[in-house]
């Protein structure tokens, strides 16, 4: 799916990708300089020599007056989506610059764009130092009709300065409600308040000439298609650590809070776990490298420059000065040495569990289902290369799952792809493998036209049993690959929500491979090669995967998805290649959907779920919040009062309690304000929710098997290829 290229301040893991826009230069923080630097200038035409005078693109688009406004309107959108900074005067002011944008891309003279770049931060810091000013004026009654409309995507740019003064005051009054509903005083909300617009304005204060560049050149790459991007050269390298799921440093979640850089979580097995000296919420305020390099302060640094700091190559040193999270900042840090060490990354590789469903009839046996939920494709792609068969691997990973599965007899398999965004084609190809024995997985048609097969070409499957493929519209490009594939195969079930819908390839390339730079100096750009068709021939292109038995929809396709992109490709179908057709499903899903109906009826935790989906889309629908305190609170213990009579509930039935109930309620603090313990905890929480949707598509996958095992005439109109009761792979 599309990465933001919104300028955003976020929480970054050592091992994690950085925003687009914040990948800056240690030595230029907060610098936007008059005119490009050399290597910016060789880099753009580049770029546009790839995308719009080439063949490489899969739909190169020639740079003319209609793309140059296009690149004009799209920068400006990157750098303030919500119309919160700029004014219509502003952009009145550069209008002259649009028919220039084209010829900024194409010679590298990006000059206007830097000049833009530098009212954005003027504009943020005059806006931070407003908001700040709003504290201490006499604005915060709740009691009439006003509202807080924070939807802005469609609305017009604010006539002039005093347009936008409405517009913060309301939203500054907005977070103040907030806060104030959840019990805080007046003092202790004009210092939350003041800290916060503080950071934003400085957090966009250290942005420099290199984020400018970068926007500019992703404003361009996302007129030619939506999933083009321009990488600089270090968000290059964490977006390859973030699919290889490794780094080499110290194994330690970062985050900032005010102008300090702390630890949101040690990863188990790196360099800080194995010191056994480092807690969620120790401040680093210093980093030296080796034994004897000299100390630098890097309180108010950006996180990303520390980041790059303490990360390096695996057996070299660190130093590291630490303020323990219990000592006041000003207390004597501690200095910790580190070694260095190549680090896996646990939180995006596959997980199992095993669910275990009643049995249907007195005297009857539970079923076991087993769950692989797998997050991302992803495949450390140099480790495969360079390493003696040590590199991670989805299909690596999940094979060792279903090996697992195999030892304990499971009835049926649910691999779970919600909100897994894609990654790796050849891991798509090779999982999807997994479960069938050779064949085609996916047609790849290049820029030329020319049609290529890529498919499983080894023999055998790890798992010839029952599978259903739990999908929802955050489920995209690889993960449409796979669901497709079993779709088309008849392997198993589709289960949820259609897909998000994108069915285009990307690759790699590195600018430096045609000057052959020793040193990584001009970047990457992933761009769209290829658009890929399912072996029956139909795309996943803006369409999706369609489930075999549908969920409720959460996003509405108008809101999320390929189809919302306006220069999205369309949906389109090749022929068809011959693949294996183990089962045919249709006979079989009325009664599946009766059952499900019947089921999901009586259900609580499913019907709790329907009615927050349809409360959630109503308020979206809304887009304003009010700013009538009666209202807001009489809402929110509305919402108190259903949370804990559903926890009673859950009680009364034997059901597991919900572990966020209690915490549920809005405490008006974004993430990185609230204690690293308390937001850790928070996010474990809602990982250990109830999840009707997964044990729903497990009883579901149960009724499958026990229909097809229990009617052989069923079973050989379902399964005609099927050699035993409960093997639908053959």
């Amino acid at each position: 799916m599309k990465a933001s290229r919104v300028v955003s301040a976020s929480v970054i893991a050592l091992a994690l990708a950085v925003p687009l826009a914040l990948m800056a230069r240690p030595d230029a923080v907060g610098e936007v300089p008059a005119a490009p630097s050399v290597d910016q200038v060789a880099a753009s035409k580049l770029v546009y020599g790839l995308l719009s005078d080439s063949r490489y693109a899969y739909r190169p688009r020639p740079m003319d007056q209609a793309m140059s406004g296009e690149v004009f309107d799209r920068y400006f959108e990157n750098l303030d989506g919500g119309k919160l900074f700029f004014t219509a005067q502003d952009i009145a002011r550069f209008e002259a610059l649009r028919p220039r944008m084209g010829a900024a891309v194409r010679e590298g003279d990006i000059a206007p764009a830097l000049e833009i770049f530098a009212l954005y931060k003027t504009r943020v810091a005059e806006r931070s130092q407003y908001a700040r000013d709003l504290l201490g004026q006499d604005i915060f009654d709740f009691s009439g009709s006003d509202r807080w409309e924070y939807d802005r995507k469609d609305a017009e740019w604010a006539a002039d300065p005093g347009e936008l003064d409405t517009l913060w005051r309301q939203s500054v009054r907005n977070d103040w409600l907030r806060l104030q509903l959840a019990g805080k005083q007046p003092d202790e909300i004009r210092k939350t308040l003041d800290r916060r617009y503080l950071n934003m304005g400085n957090t966009v204060a250290s942005l420099n000439g290199e984020d400018a560049f970068s926007s500019f050149l992703n404003a361009y790459t996302g007129t030619i298609d939506p999933h083009t991007d321009y990488f600089n050269p270090r968000a290059a390298r964490l977006f390859n650590q973030n699919m290889s799921l490794s780094l080499e440093g110290i194994g330690a979640q970062l985050q900032k809070q005010d102008d300090v850089v702390v630890i949101r979580e040690v990863i188990a097995g790196g360099p800080a776990a194995m010191s056994n000296r480092f807690k969620p919420g120790d401040r680093i305020v210093g980093v030296g490298q080796g034994t004897s390099g000299p100390m630098e302060d890097v309180v108010g640094w950006r996180i990303d420059d520390v980041v790059e700091k303490i990360k390096g190559p695996k057996d070299t040193q660190v130093r590291l000065d630490v303020v323990p999270a219990e000592a006041t900042l000003d207390s004597e840090p501690v200095r910790i040495t580190l070694t260095r060490a190549r680090v896996r990354l646990e939180e995006q590789a596959a997980k199992a569990q095993t669910l275990t469903l009643p049995a249907d009839t007195p005297g009857g046996r539970d079923k076991q289902i087993g769950v692989i939920k797998l997050p991302a494709f992803y495949q450390d792609f140099e480790g495969r290369r360079t390493r003696n068969g040590e590199y991670a691997s989805a299909t690596r990973d999940v094979a060792r799952l279903l090996e697992q599965f195999k030892q304990q007899k499971v009835d049926g398999v649910v691999l779970d792809l919600r909100n897994n965004g894609g990654g790796s084609l050849n891991e798509a190809v090779e999982l999807t493998g997994l479960f069938i024995d050779q064949g085609p997985v996916v047609q790849v048609r290049e820029s030329g036209g020319r049609v290529g097969v890529q498919g499983d070409r080894d023999p055998g499957v790890a798992w010839d049993g029952p599978l259903a493929v739990l999908i929802n519209r955050g489920s995209a490009s690889a993960s449409e690959i796979v669901a497709g594939a079993i779709q088309d195969y008849g392997r198993g079930l589709i289960i949820g929500e259609t897909t998000f819908g994108k069915g285009t390839v990307q690759n790699l390339v590195d600018l430096d491979r045609w000057p052959a730079n020793e040193s990584q100096r001009y970047g990457q750009v992933k761009l769209t090669i290829a658009q890929f068709f399912l072996p029956g021939g139909s795309s996943t292109q803006n369409k999706g995967v369609e489930p075999d038995i549908r969920f409720p929809v959460t996003v509405d396709a108008t809101e999320f998805g390929e189809s919302t992109y306006d220069n999205a490709l369309p949906w389109t179908r090749i022929a068809a290649v011959p693949h294996t057709q183990y089962g045919d499903f249709s006979s079989l899903l009325p009664k599946l959907e009766t059952s499900h109906q019947a089921r999901v009826a009586t259900d609580k935790e499913f019907v709790w779920w329907a009615e927050d989906i349809a409360e959630f889309r109503a308020e979206r629908e809304k887009k304003f919040v009010s700013l009538n305190e009666a209202e807001r609170r009489a809402e929110r213990d509305r919402q108190t009062e259903r949370r804990q009579a559903r926890q009673e509930e859950r009680r009364a039935l034997g059901l597991d309690l919900d572990p966020l109930a209690e915490d549920s309620d809005d405490d008006g603090l974004q993430a990185s304000e609230r204690a690293i313990a308390q937001q850790n905890r928070l996010e474990k929480a809602a990982e250990e929710r109830p999840d009707p949707l997964l044990r729903e598509s497990a009883a579901i996958l149960a009724d499958a098997v026990r229909l097809l095992n229990n009617d052989r005439q069923l079973s050989a109109a379902v399964l005609p290829v099927s050699t035993a009761p409960g093997r639908w792979a053959r």
